[in-house]
């Protein structure tokens, strides 16, 4: 039984064929591959992008969607998530996506199911599908990532889709640079800065993340204003420099990237979102029925 918690869940070859098959199914190649299969959508914080991404996914492959109400269910009468869990494995779903604010909780899940787990996002820990369809959007770009600089900017200590990205880009010949204030900045072994200015000419795609203010255990900026006046993406940093903008959204106009800046073309975030459909389609097929 496969699962997908984390991006190192797959090797490289098994991500290749997830992408190829994405390619596929963008160009209009499409087989009801999951026809007369079941997929729950068990969300236990705030989604749009994800979920919506996922529940298309599926339909498109010809699967039922079966979404958990998670403000009605068990949970808020305080069933225990692995009891929740259990009991819609009994159901006989053949694949759960979960989204949950506490990181690692797919992995509680785990030993209660007969299915794939498919992690949409938990806590600050993990965001793999976002990763899968980041990198797709690069490939597109760029062909390959080998000798490409990618910069991270934001809060990337509390950014999931930080920790994924990091996890997987260098595999494919990535080189990383992390842009953030030091208290947003990790402590990990890569090359780092605190000046966008100067960021920008050195990378070939920077991936901006939205501040995790619910994950922050006091503020520590006076203002979102503040931060944006040293961190936000604008045009007058980006000049004619060929630097692609990435962002897993919801984009927080004019604090992570100005306006003007989303309505340009060296900007990728809805192409991220088309491609995060088919990415999520290549998934759940590799999972549901077990091709590796």
């Amino acid at each position: 039984m496969r699962h997908l918690i984390h991006i190192n869940d797959l090797d490289n070859k098994e991500i290749e064929k997830i992408l190829d098959t994405a390619k596929q199914y963008k160009q209009g190649i499409i087989h009801k591959s999951l026809e007369n299969k079941k997929i729950i959508t068990a969300f236990f914080e705030n989604s749009t992008r994800t979920l919506s991404s996922f529940e298309i996914a599926g339909k498109n492959l010809g699967a039922s969607i079966i979404r958990l109400d998670v403000a009605k269910s068990s949970t808020s009468k305080g069933e225990t998530l692995r009891d929740t869990a259990a009991n819609l494995n009994a159901m006989q779903p053949n694949a759960i996506i979960i989204r949950h604010s506490d990181a690692g909780s797919g992995y509680f899940l785990i030993p209660k199911v007969s299915c794939p787990i498919i992690n949409g996002g938990d806590g600050a820990h993990s965001h793999p599908t976002q990763a899968l369809l980041d990198l797709m959007t690069l490939l597109e770009h760029f062909g390959t990532l080998a000798n490409k600089t990618i910069g991270i900017i934001g809060d990337i200590k509390n950014s999931r889709v930080a920790n994924s990205n990091i996890a997987l880009l260098p595999r494919f010949g990535a080189k990383l640079l992390l842009i953030a204030p030091p208290h947003f900045m990790p402590p990990i072994n890569l090359p780092k800065t605190h000046n966008l200015r100067e960021a920008i000419k050195q990378c070939d795609a920077i991936i901006s993340l939205r501040t995790q203010t619910e994950r922050h255990s006091r503020q520590v900026y006076g203002s979102l204003q503040d931060y944006a006046s040293d961190f936000c993406i604008t045009s007058d940093l980006l000049q004619q420099h060929q630097t692609i903008i990435l962002h897993p959204g919801p984009v927080h106009r004019n604090i992570d990237i100005s306006d003007s800046v989303l309505e340009d073309a060296r900007c990728k975030v809805l192409q991220q979102v088309e491609n995060g459909v088919f990415v999520r389609m290549a998934v759940l097929d590799f999972l549901i029925n077990a091709r590796s």
